[in-house]
């Protein structure tokens, strides 16, 4: 047994939590002791359920020198983590049943959190045929979410086809909204800073337009939509428009789509050009940062979701053009939802676990996660402190990579333990 004494549960009053047997046996004032228990002081600690991240690349198999499901699943843990979707774009690319439940298996044999594998929409990701969604849904590993991310599903009716085949047993697809041919060498987000830096400009009209197009074709079909890593202030009137109609969208933003700017290319501390700041989708203005925070505290977003983007440091460190897209983010996500929430008083911790945990697990269909922390339910516990602010320090993660944008810059807060069905694999910010 554990016994979690005054922990602030969703950031409320103190109250103890007692586990037994994987579960939450009860909350408030247990009465429980005895050599065979466990204590874990949490003054001044807010207690979340474990945290469900939708959108993470673990690499593997593939690109084992960039990340393993081992090492990703330490480092989901680190950020407070319970469970991950692992994306599809491997080598091989998961679009078969065998290779989500190789991915499966390895995020079970790791055990640091639970992996759900995300399954191809097309084969190869090529955007040409439907991979075997089918037999992915029905395989050992479950699947329910499909995406190419990494490649828009861009041809239209493809992407008709498979809104139309998940609805058979649940599913969904999660669409990276990238028109490819106005995108078509671009390099960050079109606007004044690229204008400046003579780099290939991603509109934002890229992005808009296809999820204009997909709300269409799911409600169309009567079929679930996930839009993924959200960037611009226009997608999120569309995406409020659709869901004003009743239609079944639902939607994520990135951390670093909340806190950091285009404008970072060309200003940052770090140096201008810094590949470190490429990413898919760009970074975006000052603006659209702030209309993704709007939409993330009034639901029109439904959740964070990090999109976890591991790269060898060969990938990173070299000319911008050359340099591959993505930013580590799975042990920086609570902190910079935090400074870019919780410090502008646009959410609470209990909505913060709604955003981080029960939404993203109700739209993965992802049971035994982001439950209640309440009596009865598996014991997948966060607890994380508030208080403390230090200068991010990548050496210090368990990803084996590090391009994480906020080297050296300060964030507040950390998680001091993490529990997967009463079981630590976090404890005093170390992992067990």
């Amino acid at each position: 047994m554990i016994l979690i004494k005054n922990a602030r549960v969703l950031g409320g009053e103190p109250a103890d939590i007692l586990v037994r047997d994987g579960v939450i046996a009860e909350v408030g004032a247990p009465r429980a002791d005895g050599p065979e228990i466990t204590v874990i002081e949490a003054d001044g600690l807010i207690a979340l359920p474990g945290l469900v991240d939708l959108h993470t690349h673990l690499r593997e198999p593939g690109r084992e020198d960039a990340e393993t499901v081992a090492s990703g699943t330490r480092s989901a843990a680190l950020g407070g983590f319970t469970a991950v979707h692992a994306m599809a774009n491997t080598s091989p690319v998961a679009d078969t049943a065998g290779v989500v439940e190789q991915v499966w298996r390895l995020g079970q044999e790791a055990g640091y959190c639970d992996v759900r594998p995300v399954g191809a929409v097309t084969v190869g990701l090529d955007g040409e045929r439907l991979a075997e969604l089918g037999a992915m849904a029905e395989s050992a590993a479950g699947v329910r979410v499909f995406s190419d991310d990494g490649k828009c599903v861009s041809d239209a009716v493809l992407m008709r086809r498979a809104l139309e085949y998940v609805k058979a047993f649940d599913g969904v697809i999660a669409q990276h909204a990238q028109e490819p041919r106005l995108t078509a060498g671009a390099q960050m987000n079109e606007g004044a800073v690229s204008g400046r830096l003579g780099l290939g400009g991603w509109p934002a009209v890229a992005e808009e337009a296809i999820i204009a197009r997909d709300c269409l074709l799911a409600a169309h079909v009567g079929s679930r939509l996930h839009v993924c890593h959200v960037s611009t202030a226009g997608s999120v009137e569309i995406i409020r428009w659709a869901k004003s109609k009743g239609w079944n969208i639902t939607a994520e933003v990135t951390p670093h789509h909340l806190l950091l700017t285009d404008d970072l290319v060309e200003t940052s501390p770090l140096g201008s050009y810094n590949p470190i700041y490429k990413v898919n989708p760009p970074l975006r203005t000052r603006d659209d940062v702030l209309a993704l925070r709007a939409a993330l505290a009034d639901g029109t977003i439904d959740c964070v979701a990090t999109d976890h983007a591991p790269h060898p440091v060969e990938d990173k460190e070299t000319e911008w053009a050359a340099a591959a897209m993505g930013m580590i983010g799975l042990e920086t996500a609570l902190p910079v939802v935090q400074e870019a929430m919780i410090e502008t008083g646009l959410l609470d911790w209990a909505q913060v676990a709604d955003r981080m945990s029960a939404r993203p697990a109700r739209i993965g269909r992802l049971s035994g996660h982001g439950t209640p922390l309440e009596a009865g339910s598996p014991a997948n516990i966060t607890l994380y402190d508030p208080a403390p602010r230090a200068a991010v320090d990548p050496h210090g993660f368990a990803s084996k990579s590090r391009n994480t944008p906020y080297e050296g810059m300060s964030l507040p807060g950390r998680v001091v333990a993490t529990l997967l069905r009463g079981r630590p694999t976090v404890m005093e910010g170390k992992l067990v």
